[in-house]
């Protein structure tokens, strides 16, 4: 009697110990269920129904145009996208410097407005496949354009560039010293300011982006009495800036291949003479 009593006693235990396992099993899943649901960025922005996209004026990517409307290809292009997420596209102006910080610390939730893909920027933000190709062009005075081709033309010239952009590393990269190593240089709010200061005289040459000549300089433009200089640096390929491990970033790379895919891409484009930059697919 006793040896039954005490198998029904080591029964009761174990299926008293199943049950809790059981029960903290399913207690585990379902928190690390709430833990993914509260770390997915893709949740947190479709549950605010908003993207908060961290821009500068950046024409022909970012500006505003004679009615005071945001417009420009990135406006557009991020329009579309937020569209596909079911989440309304807010534009918020930021320093270019302060970029990182203000995605990590969620005053924004990406950075669209022509950011090169470097190894650098991938190490503390997750960045998006590269939908538009770019370069870095000396833009100056019409009459400089062939002296400025030449080595060691910008000696002692003044060189402004966007602090923090593609443009200020170019100008502090070793294997650029022969063009830029005894110029002084400048660093500037942004490539508007840097083209202004060319204009105005107050600098010699301003490195920006192609994209940002090709929609910007022009014989109708403020600043036809500009041109680029024909000198190649390292080509570089834009990108969408989200948080480090956000789940948005696949999600976007989705409908960035549709949308290269489709034409939808090409059709924003066109509206900004940037269809010779598009990444082909």
């Amino acid at each position: 009697m006793k040896k039954i009593l005490a198998v029904l006693l080591v029964a009761a235990l174990l299926l008293s110990f199943a049950a809790c396992s059981s029960k903290k099993t399913e207690e585990t899943t379902k928190a690390e269920e709430t833990t993914a649901a509260a770390e997915s960025d893709l949740a947190y922005i479709q549950g605010k129904g908003e993207m908060v996209i961290g821009i500068t004026i950046f024409e022909p990517m970012d500006y505003y145009d004679d009615n005071k409307e945001l417009t420009g290809f990135e406006a557009d292009f991020a329009k579309a996208v937020c569209e596909k997420l079911g989440v309304k596209a807010k534009f918020q102006e930021i320093s270019w410097e302060a970029k990182e910080t203000e995605l990590s610390g969620k005053s924004i939730d990406c950075i669209w407005n022509g950011l090169t893909i470097t190894p650098e920027r991938q190490e503390t933000m997750s960045i998006s496949s590269p939908y538009m190709n770019n370069k870095q062009v000396i833009v100056t005075k019409k009459e400089n354009v062939q002296s400025f081709a030449k080595p060691g033309a910008l000696d002692g010239k003044t060189v402004v560039a966007e602090k923090e952009s593609a443009g200020e590393e170019i100008v502090a990269d070793e294997q650029y010293a022969d063009f830029f190593g005894k110029a002084t240089y400048v660093a500037v709010q942004d490539m508007k300011s840097a083209l202004m200061e060319v204009k105005a005289g107050t600098a010699d040459a301003a490195v920006i982006d192609y994209v940002t000549y090709l929609g910007t300089l022009g014989v109708n433009s403020d600043y036809k009495d500009l041109a680029f200089v024909d000198k190649s640096f390292a080509d570089e390929q834009y990108g969408v800036a989200f948080r480090q491990g956000s789940d948005v970033t696949a999600k976007v790379n989705e409908i960035i291949e549709q949308f290269l895919t489709d034409g939808t891409l090409k059709q924003i484009a066109t509206k900004y003479n940037l269809v010779q930059q598009l990444v082909v697919k």
